[in-house]
């Protein structure tokens, strides 16, 4: 009895389960994919969170983000950016400026289903962070959790939303600070060890 109860906290204090990708290469590249919030908009370019994330998982992280991009524009760039990089893994956070020119949570979430199968067509794995809507909870909606659930992949969905409740972690009312870009950075790089990829 002591040893399953033993075994019961233990499962408790795991906590949700992270869907598994398989382990980088040590050459392998990762590309980070979105829009201004992937070019590090309010901050220098080495302060942006993919230069930060660089540094903490040790292997070459391209910055491929075009501040005010919606995810119809994303969608059509990506074919090009994953011929031209070769990456193994994508980081997908997009879909802001969607909700802040009010295009529809279906368009976005049509298109970043696109983004993930064609990256996977391609042999390239995906982590899908969420991106907050603004309004009253400052949340990412529902469609970005069905998506993960969907293609079974790694989500982060908590990052910006701490980022935007917090004036000492921006630059201006959307974008992170340097401080807030390397909390991104360090969330991606603990949800990438937990996934199983570093």
């Amino acid at each position: 009895m002591k040893g399953l109860l033993c075994f019961f906290l233990l499962l408790v204090g795991c906590g949700p389960s992270v869907p598994k990708l398989g382990p980088l290469p040590q050459d392998a590249v990762i590309l980070a994919f979105g829009d201004s919030l992937t070019y590090g908009t309010g901050v220098n370019a080495e302060e942006s969170y993919p230069a930060v994330l660089q540094t903490l998982v040790g292997h070459p992280v391209i910055r491929s983000g075009v501040p005010g991009e919606v995810t119809e524009e994303s969608l059509a760039r990506l074919p090009d950016v994953l011929d031209q990089n070769t990456p193994k893994l994508m980081i997908l956070c997009i879909g802001g400026n969607d909700f802040l020119r009010q295009l529809g949570e279906q368009q976005a979430a049509d298109n970043i289903r696109a983004m993930i199968r064609l990256a996977r067509d391609k042999g390239v794995e995906v982590v899908l962070v969420g991106v907050p809507k603004f309004g009253l909870m400052l949340s990412p909606p529902e469609f970005y959790r069905q998506i993960a659930e969907e293609f079974h992949i790694p989500y982060e969905n908590g990052i910006m939303h701490k980022v935007l409740l917090s004036p000492e972690l921006k630059s201006d009312e959307i974008h992170p600070n340097a401080k807030g870009y390397h909390l991104f950075a360090e969330t991606i790089a603990a949800l990438l060890k937990k996934a199983g990829a570093v």
